[in-house]
């Protein structure tokens, strides 16, 4: 039977990772499953790629405090780019309590250490950008070192430079099922034979309850679609933007190639495996974007090029990090609600710390247990795009 220290069930950005970090910390026997015959088919290569630092909770910008570093400087740890760039995130509010809500996390972000962060006025927004419709935005925050990574890059940077150091990627295997022992969980049965380990992660993403479920736990973490329309190639607003968000409806884009990346979260979209682009949406998102951009109003848009992709939802908006209560050995590293991109450096040295050495001095881990929902624990992350 062939063994492994650690087993990662789940080979997209957050799986490569831990396996980068295992093997960073000198624990070279990793074995990767990957079900498709490829990296990136779930989440990871349909993300929008937006990394931040600007959140509401201390844990989620601590998070970011490791991973945006992270980033910055992926291809000299890794030796392969991740195409950063730090072109900023920029919140525009246009009421009073939008505005009371950002100094109140700009007041957070500071406290803990984030340096690039600044509350901006309506009138230096319009300077900024006086191609937006600028008439009812009070201010906003800016950070600098908020930007975006190519996803796809990062995840196989992270998985190259973990198979240069001894882990393994299993391709087209699919995970059916676990063993137990005295002491936890004892092997993986796979599509292709028992792997013995005693320490496995679940990173299945939007799939991580069926797989908690093969080992009796109950995971409250659902697919949500999200769905994103690029544009065609258009020069009316500038190429050097950040990500900018309307906090009036919640759209937001940023600039992609040569045109942009427009998304929304649709409030009337429901929980599903639905991974089918409606093409309903592009007059949605289009009219909300010419009213915030007016001249989006000419904004070639090929709904054949759009796409939609799965975000993996917890109750509260964080993901559930650190050991499942009642099984030894079995990991968790799933619900990251739309940020496990840009989280995905943080959780891979959460976990490998807990892993190997049983704690972490990154975060307090204990809040983001599993069972804090049975507990009545939750953190509200209120700045979820």
């Amino acid at each position: 039977m062939q063994t492994a220290d650690v087993v990662i069930v789940g080979g997209g950005i957050v799986g490569s990772s831990i396996a980068y970090h295992l093997t960073e910390q000198g624990c070279t026997n990793v074995l990767v499953i990957e079900r498709e015959s490829a990296q990136g088919k779930g989440s990871t290569g349909k993300s929008m790629g937006g990394v931040r630092a600007q959140f509401s909770t201390p844990v989620s910008i601590q998070m970011s405090l490791y991973s945006i570093p992270f980033y910055a400087s992926f291809e000299e740890r890794l030796g392969s780019p991740c195409d950063y760039r730090p072109q900023g995130y920029l919140f525009c509010a246009t009421t009073d309590a939008h505005l009371a809500y950002l100094r109140t996390n700009y007041a957070q972000q500071v406290k803990m250490g984030l340096q690039n962060v600044r509350l901006v006025t309506g009138d230096e927004i319009r300077a900024m950008f006086p191609q937006l419709r600028g008439d009812d935005i009070l201010g906003g925050s800016f950070c600098s070192t908020d930007g975006f990574v190519d996803p796809y890059s990062a995840m196989n940077g992270f998985m190259s430079w973990a198979a240069d150091h001894g882990a393994t990627l299993l391709k087209n295997t699919v995970v059916t099922g676990f063993t137990r022992d005295a002491r936890g969980i004892a092997s993986v049965e796979t599509s292709r034979g028992s792997i013995a380990t005693g320490k496995l992660v679940n990173c299945a993403g939007a799939w991580a309850a069926s797989v908690a479920a093969l080992v009796g736990v109950e995971l409250p973490v659902q697919p949500l679609r999200r769905m994103l329309v690029p544009s065609e190639p258009f020069d009316e607003f500038p190429h050097s933007a950040p990500m900018i968000v309307d906090m009036s409806n919640g759209f937001h884009f940023r600039p992609e190639a040569r045109g942009f990346l427009l998304a929304w979260n649709d409030p009337e979209e429901t929980p599903g495996f639905k991974t089918d682009f409606d093409p309903a949406f592009v007059e949605k998102i289009l009219t909300r974007a010419a009213d915030r951009v007016p001249c989006f109003s000419n904004l070639p848009v090929n709904p054949k090029r759009a796409w939609a992709g799965l975000y993996e939802i917890t109750p509260d908006h964080h993901p559930i990090l650190g050991e499942a209560p009642g099984v030894p050995g079995f990991y968790l590293a799933n619900g990251f609600s739309g940020h496990g991109v840009m989280h995905a450096p943080a959780t891979g040295k959460i976990l490998s710390d807990l892993i190997l050495h049983g704690t972490t001095e990154m975060i307090d881990v204990s809040l983001l247990s599993l069972n804090r929902f049975a507990e009545g624990r939750l953190i509200h992350e209120t700045a979820v795009l």
